[in-house]
């Protein structure tokens, strides 16, 4: 079972990841977009490692809500939202328990990703996120290291993709050879989970 604690870890393990690769992220999302998915993912899980420094939610549903409303608060862009709501949603479907299962979590994950899909009105292929959310989550049950290796291909698969959705879906073919900052960062938040998940069995 999987506590608080356990989910407040996974968020600073994203936090971490994130500051480690934030210049990477910008640098794919320099070609195709904006050129500030490092720059924004790293201010919101700063503030989101605050926030839960700050407050301390006893239950593992109340501690991805406070991490999703603080990304929506504090991310511009689309990142924001769409993070938000795979976090605020996951967290709603966890409920109040002091604990949760693996397999509960694999649930409410893809109810949260359900969740990014209906906002973002994106498919699997359209180059976004959902193209490392999609396998990761289905890989879960699996293990949590199956799920991280899968959303890491499925990001690497977006490099051939034309984008059909977001900023980069404007350059048309010209958006071809690229791989996604937002399936990449994505990856990186289901590889911080298999982080944190091998680390506590390691401890028992």
């Amino acid at each position: 079972m999987r506590d608080a604690e356990f989910f407040r870890s996974w968020m600073a393990a994203t936090a971490a990841a994130v500051e480690r690769e934030a210049d990477r992220l910008t640098e794919l999302d320099s070609p195709i977009g904006d050129a500030d998915h490092g720059s924004n993912l790293l201010r919101g899980f700063t503030a989101v490692r605050t926030a839960l420094d700050t407050e301390t939610p006893a239950a593992p549903g109340a501690v991805l809500q406070l991490a999703g409303r603080t990304l929506i608060s504090t991310v511009g862009g689309a990142s924001g939202p769409l993070y938000g709501m795979l976090l605020r949603r996951t967290g709603k479907e966890l409920g109040e328990a002091p604990e949760v299962s693996d397999a509960e979590l694999a649930e409410a994950l893809d109810k949260g990703v359900g969740a990014v899909a209906q906002l973002g009105g994106a498919a699997p292929g359209d180059k976004t996120m959902l193209d490392a959310l999609l396998p990761g989550v289905a890989a879960l049950g699996t293990s949590y290291r199956a799920a991280a290796l899968a959303a890491e291909n499925g990001a690497l698969a977006t490099v051939p993709m034309q984008a059909r959705k977001g900023r980069a879906s404007y350059l048309g073919e010209r958006s071809i050879g690229h791989q996604d900052p937002g399936a990449t960062s994505s990856a990186l938040l289901l590889g911080a989970l298999a982080d944190v998940a091998e680390r506590a069995e390691g401890a028992q």
